[in-house]
């Protein structure tokens, strides 16, 4: 394999769990890519942007990435992961434009018109677009109603593709190319089977919702039907170890300790805080009324704060990522798996990354200061993933733990 004449697509996933659906983006994005080419995945960590635990620890989802058809696994850092989709797109771009080696960002979408998607994005990007969404802002509604109907006042029929969640989040990824003006050509891949969070497999895919409903009843056989069989072994072999499948419902009471220590104020510290808006309020009350942490994100949510935003930041609360202990920007490039091919790419990435690349723990150590204040940011939020196991494991893996090598 030429390391210089391949062509290189990155993919934003979090594969919780990587199931069939994800195994045919990979398959289609190889496919456009030619013979040669290579994919590069940035996975969010331990915990994901709905709000809650993965299902497996982010070396095992790196290990399904590699054996389903990715060469290398990057680390988006918990801070992005639990953005907004905004902040979790640019951060994502950030990583894969850094490295110097992707070429193009393939992502899944509802229905593959790149024209729609892009004038979507490029309307959400002018202050005409905030002006309308303004306005529409102030009809109690919800975030997502009022975007669509702003965007349709300027670009109309267009905007159409802002009702579907991948189409959402695709054009997020265009939004960030454009401001980062990342050189990263977009590649959309029409989602297939089962939408975004179906409940039922529909056409030979199953959500990963569907999936994970499957695992949490212990219907492993069940799940095994929507996944390929190494994401399956991977199940299992987690499962016998009890170090899966992880869920903050394992350690509820103490999320729950932790939000009842915290103050309006407190509240109001986190990224997404809502100071400005009354859920910095919302919450803390809720925080003090609810017995259960489906109480608490039912006593905080209102139609203008969306449940996955609640869930957010119960999480990052209960994680202390404050926006006070966030950098502006990704400060390193952290490796999470490679196979053949990803070696090769992280060869060519000595000299093209602009980023410092950490592969072995010991290399955080050697970061800024910036850099080393994140990696035990990240640190301490693997020791608290260590509690949501169904048996709580050590402190220390993200110390101790290397990549997944193929």
């Amino acid at each position: 394999l030429e390391v210089l004449s391949m062509r290189v697509a990155g993919v934003v996933a979090e594969y919780n769990p990587f199931h069939l659906g994800h195994a045919f983006h990979l398959a289609e994005t190889r496919r456009r890519l030619g013979a040669e080419g290579a994919v590069v995945c940035v996975m969010s960590g331990n915990f994901v942007q709905r709000g809650e635990a993965a299902v497996l620890d982010k070396w095992a989802r790196a290990e399904c990435a590699l054996l389903g058809g990715a060469d290398l696994v990057l680390e988006l850092p918990t801070p992005w992961a639990l953005s907004s989709a905004e902040g979790f797109a640019r951060g994502a771009v950030e990583v894969l434009s850094a490295t110097g080696v992707v070429d193009a960002l393939s992502f899944g979408c509802e229905d593959g018109h790149i024209e729609d998607l892009t004038a979507a994005a490029d309307c959400l990007l002018t202050p005409a677009y905030r002006e309308a969404l303004g306005r529409e802002a102030g009809r109690n509604t919800s975030f997502a109603a009022a975007r669509q109907r702003a965007a349709a006042s300027l670009i109309g029929g267009a905007a159409g593709c802002l009702s579907g969640p991948n189409n959402n989040l695709a054009v997020e990824y265009l939004k960030a190319l454009r401001t980062l003006n990342a050189p990263l050509e977009p590649m959309a891949v029409s989602r297939r089977g089962a939408r975004h969070d179906a409940a039922s497999p529909e056409g030979g895919f199953a959500s990963a919702t569907a999936v994970r409903e499957l695992i949490y009843a212990g219907d492993m056989e069940g799940a095994a039907a929507w996944v390929p069989r190494s994401t399956a072994e991977v199940l299992t072999r987690g499962t016998a170890f009890a170090h899966a499948p992880a869920s903050l419902m394992n350690c509820e009471r103490a999320v729950l300790a932790k939000l009842r220590t915290m103050s309006e104020t407190d509240f109001a510290a986190l990224p997404d805080g809502g100071a400005s808006e009354g859920l910095s309020h919302r919450m803390a009350e809720a925080a003090r009324r609810g017995c259960s942490l489906a109480e608490v994100y039912a006593l905080a949510k209102t139609k203008r704060y969306a449940h996955a935003r609640i869930r957010r930041l119960v999480l990052r609360a209960w994680l202390e990522l404050r926006r006070d202990v966030i950098p502006g920007r990704v400060p390193y490039v952290r490796v999470l798996g490679m196979n053949g091919a990803g070696r090769l790419l992280l060869r060519r990435m000595e000299k093209s990354c602009h980023l410092p690349v950490v592969v072995k723990p010991a290399h955080a150590k050697k970061l800024g200061e910036e850099g080393r204040k994140l990696f035990e940011l990240e640190s301490r939020c693997t020791d608290l993933y260590a509690l949501c196991s169904p048996v709580v494991r050590p402190c220390g893996l993200e110390w101790t733990s290397g990549p997944v090598v193929l």
